[in-house]
């Protein structure tokens, strides 16, 4: 590690510092929200040592592929960490508006970003802040073993099993194409489906997902639901979607995704065309060998490889 963001925390998959540097020559932007604000459940807790853990775990990693036709994924963009949001634990309404506020310079860098978090809850102001900036009708696929679309929790409207509920009153996005997708799981409560079909949003469980003929095929039908009468797709990936086997660091939820399956759809929907996307609820302090935020590297660079092909295939 020749260079840190802070501490012993290097930029993740060797990026530039983004907080010292120039992003201007940079095509990627990676930015940490290391938030946990409502904990739904018990002592289970720690995402917000998500963005450190993955950054440090990346180290190990080069950007090539050799199961994708051998791309590098480095020879083709240039990396840039912006460091993390300024949360304020304390304070719910303040840190959500802070997220929106430096989600907003992101989107207006025109530049592809990654968020890393912190729990669910981030990626409603992080999508209010691209409505807001793009005044463009937004897909969103929503890759999760839950819906995360509760009213509230214990009042708590920004709770990490909220943000959905939230995003559902965003005029910017068309719930016609916000695509629940590997909703499994008795975590989920009897309502959130109900929710889910009142606001208009698309569910594929996670036997749609393993019933499927042909996975590829699947996740083409699932962006064309998503991009169907919008401008851009939002991918938005919760750890849980993956069953507990591939991810000792997030909520504990069996009959999940292999990680074959998360990273071929994945691959599939970048490859085709996402504005950008984040990747939340991994706890490092839940997986003593940091197995979740190891896989953090190979996710991100899967995404960047279908975002490479989508360049590819423009020009």
């Amino acid at each position: 590690m020749s260079e840190t963001l802070y501490g012993n925390t290097p930029p993740f998959l060797g990026a530039i510092d983004g907080t010292e540097n120039s992003i201007e020559d940079s095509d990627v932007v990676i930015y940490g929200v290391p938030w946990e604000g409502a904990v739904t459940w018990g002592t289970y807790t720690g995402c917000e040592l998500g963005p450190k853990v993955m950054r440090i775990c990346s180290a190990r990693y080069s950007g090539y592929l050799p199961e994708l036709d051998h791309i590098d994924v480095f020879e083709h963009l240039k990396l840039a960490d912006l460091g993390d949001v300024d949360v304020v634990p304390a304070d719910v309404p303040e840190t959500m508006t802070r997220i929106e506020d430096f989600a907003t310079k992101v989107w207006e860098s025109g530049k592809f970003p990654l968020a890393l978090g912190g729990d669910h809850g981030i990626t409603y102001p992080i999508v209010k802040a691209l409505t807001k900036k793009t005044k463009k009708k937004i897909g969103i696929i929503h890759l999760d073993a839950h819906y995360d679309n509760m009213p509230h929790h214990e009042g708590d409207k920004y709770a990490r099993s909220t943000p959905f509920a939230r995003i559902y009153e965003l005029d910017g996005v068309r719930n016609e194409s916000l695509i629940h997708t590997g909703i499994h799981g008795p975590r989920n409560k009897p309502q959130s489906g109900r929710f889910a079909k009142e606001a208009g949003a698309k569910t594929i469980t996670i036997n749609d997902i393993r019933e499927a003929k042909d996975l590829r095929k699947l996740a083409a039908s699932i962006y064309e639901q998503a991009s169907e009468g919008t401008e851009l797709v939002y991918l938005s990936v919760c750890s849980d979607v993956l069953d507990f086997a591939f991810n000792p660091g997030g909520p504990v939820d069996g009959n999940g995704l292999t990680s074959y399956e998360l990273l071929t759809l994945i691959y599939e929907f970048a490859k085709r065309g996402i504005v950008g996307m984040d990747f939340v609820e991994v706890y490092p302090q839940q997986d003593p060998t940091d197995v979740s935020s190891h896989f953090a590297s190979t996710i991100a660079l899967y995404a960047l490889a279908g975002v490479i092909e989508e360049k590819n295939t423009k020009s």
